[in-house]
């Protein structure tokens, strides 16, 4: 009876403290955030903003090393389970990129901030809108540069339980469309991101034109190219396909939006180290400075990225025993030219075919474009301030030429105790050392740690810089006929690379192209170049003789000749690799990325991209 009781005591207490204080039961839980908190918050506002940077999209970019190794750049020299990435031929679906997921986020939280952000002032609701319609931009490129014209959707689309779906189903849009949009908005909000102007790991007014000056220079290349093939690749309602007329409007554009950084944006090419070949390493690697405009940044308490873990030389790994995964190709290292303007084909034999004999193993890359250095490292060279023990094997006179004995053994020294093949190689058809002849430098961390499972690196990915934009800007300059704005803007970049000034004085297209491939090589841009361009099917055309489509190593031989003069010295053997089995082969039905059968079936107003 005496439990009855007090409970009957404790639920009518409980009673009257509910009635004398109704806010008791409507207290905001701890644990959720509601709307209303969020988006009057600058400081979660700022939170959800770096989530959505974070998940801008990337193709071979962000340090992907696998992606790297997929294009005539480089080569996989890994575990021999990804071999497949020296075996393959771009099938149509590579490439692809169809996330309307986070077009719908970042629609949802444009609705949101207008609906909610009462408390918080309008120039700083204006820059975060701003932000959030960059990145909606930016993620729109991606969509429209890798499957042609895409639905534009720029608001939530909620389903009303109603049972027909169609009002929900957005058909594609015009390739030209979406890249109109794009411009439009970026034209839009760039004025309201000035607020960040200073920033280079938020979007501001430049980064709005940096990604201006690369989206238009990729409509008018399409535009021009597209429409000079023999068979242009159209689809009948322009989803795929920008008309030749439209090519002169987006160059200009892109001229236009280069300009504007390059004279207004208080950005300067990186140039602080008197040793050009160190400065172009440093340009990518010192956080803060003044050439790069936008970047995804890490730190080491907080995210770090595992490129330097993948790819530092064998001898050089703090605790990894699978190193050494992407290899530059000698494709890439002659494509970079002498500083006395000559081709960079390297001097491999004579016109008899005789070996050429170098003093030195590195003589062979003397004299060569200082971004060479920075990008690749060759042998002959430091990395860490520690050398990297290049050498293949030994050359042995045999009283009528030379035979090229390797070791398995790494490190190991020949009969005449001199080094017989180095510590990291190379070698051919092994996993976890070049197999091409050469590592890569270009964003190879040299901190300390840095390629510890436990550490990592913390250096940053510049997704745009004042390199690309004066490239950018030379290519447009150049298309609408201003050869010499384009040639200045082609030789500052070169001068910077160690060549003399005015290097080039009679400009063509190829010299961008070039210029574009060693500049940026690594950047996640010569995919689309070579796409945009419409020669990719021309260069990657599947047959392991081509040059361009095959990739080539060279290896360089210790000479051992006792009592004569080219004893000690050092001759190269170029070859394609035995890993790499399968020419680079992209078809017409590359230029446009298939789309999910999945989303084809959820969506039938949406066509197909041609030759799927």
């Amino acid at each position: 009876m005496k439990y009855t009781l007090l409970l009957l005591i404790l639920c009518a207490s409980f009673a009257t403290v509910s009635c004398n204080n109704e806010d008791w039961l409507e207290r905001d839980p701890k644990n959720i955030i509601t709307d209303e908190q969020l988006w009057n918050d600058p400081q979660l506002i700022t939170s959800l903003l770096a989530n959505y940077y974070d998940r801008l999209p990337t193709f071979h970019g962000v340090f992907n090393t696998g992606g790297m190794t997929e294009i005539d750049d480089a080569m996989w020299s890994g575990h021999f389970d990804q071999n497949w990435r020296n075996d393959f031929q771009y099938g149509y679906d590579y490439g692809s990129y169809w996330d309307y997921t986070f077009i719908r986020d970042i629609n949802l939280a444009l609705d949101n901030i207008e609906t909610f952000s009462t408390e918080i002032g309008d120039e700083q609701k204006n820059l975060f809108t701003s932000e959030l319609r960059f990145i909606r931009a930016f993620v729109y490129f991606e969509l429209v540069k890798r499957m042609g014209g895409v639905p534009l959707v720029t608001e939530q689309l909620v389903y009303d339980f109603g049972g027909d779906p169609e009002y929900l189903q957005i058909p594609r849009s015009k390739e030209h469309e979406v890249y109109d949009f794009i411009y439009s908005e970026l034209e839009t909000i760039k004025s309201d991101l000035q607020a960040n102007n200073g920033s280079q790991t938020r979007a501001n007014e430049f980064t709005a034109l940096a990604l201006e000056s690369r989206a238009m220079l990729y409509a008018a290349s399409i535009a021009k190219y597209n429409n000079l093939m023999d068979t242009p690749i159209n689809l009948p309602g322009g989803e795929v396909g920008i008309p030749a007329e439209m090519a002169k409007d987006y160059f200009e554009k892109s001229l236009q939006a280069s300009q504007s950084i390059l004279q207004d944006g208080g950005y300067a090419l990186y140039d602080e180290n008197p040793d050009k070949q160190t400065n172009f390493y440093e340009m990518m690697m010192n956080k803060g400075n003044a050439e790069v405009i936008f970047a995804k940044d890490y730190v080491n308490s907080l995210k770090t990225h595992g490129f330097t873990f993948e790819n530092i030389p064998r001898s050089l790994t703090e605790d990894n025993e699978y190193p050494s995964n992407l290899t530059p190709s000698l494709n890439l290292v002659e494509s970079f030219d002498y500083l006395d303007g000559s081709e960079g084909s390297l001097n491999i034999n004579d016109g008899s075919g005789n070996p050429i004999v170098y003093e030195n193993v590195d003589g062979i890359f003397a004299n060569k474009d200082a971004r060479l250095y920075g990008t690749v490292i060759y042998p002959g060279t430091t990395f860490k301030s520690a050398p990297v023990k290049m050498q293949a094997g030994v050359a042995v006179w045999n009283d009528s030429d030379y035979e090229l004995l390797a070791s398995q053994d790494l490190g190991s020294n020949y009969s005449d105790e001199g080094l017989w093949t180095g510590a990291d190689g190379p070698q051919d058809n092994t996993q976890f050392v070049s197999n091409t002849g050469f590592y890569a430098r270009k964003f190879l961390s040299d901190a300390p740690g840095a390629s510890l499972r436990g550490v990592a690196s913390e250096n940053w990915w510049p997704w745009f810089r004042l390199g690309e934009i004066y490239l950018n800007a030379a290519e447009a300059a150049f298309e609408l006929n201003q050869e010499g704005v384009a040639t200045t803007y082609i030789n500052t970049l070169r001068e910077r690379a160690g060549f003399p000034e005015n290097s080039i004085t009679d400009l063509n297209i190829e010299d961008i192209r070039k210029e574009r491939r060693v500049e940026l090589a690594f950047e996640d841009h010569r995919y689309f170049d070579l796409k945009r361009w419409r020669i990719a099917h021309e260069v990657w055309d599947g047959d392991i003789n081509n040059e361009d489509a095959a990739v080539f190593a060279l290896f360089p031989y210790r000479i051992v000749r006792p009592g004569h003069p080219d004893n000690n010295k050092y001759i190269f053997n170029k070859f394609t690799p035995t890993r790499f089995r399968r020419a680079r082969f992209f078809r017409l039905g590359n230029y446009y990325a298939s789309i999910d059968q999945g989303v084809l079936n959820n969506n039938p107003k949406l066509v197909r991209n041609p030759f799927h």
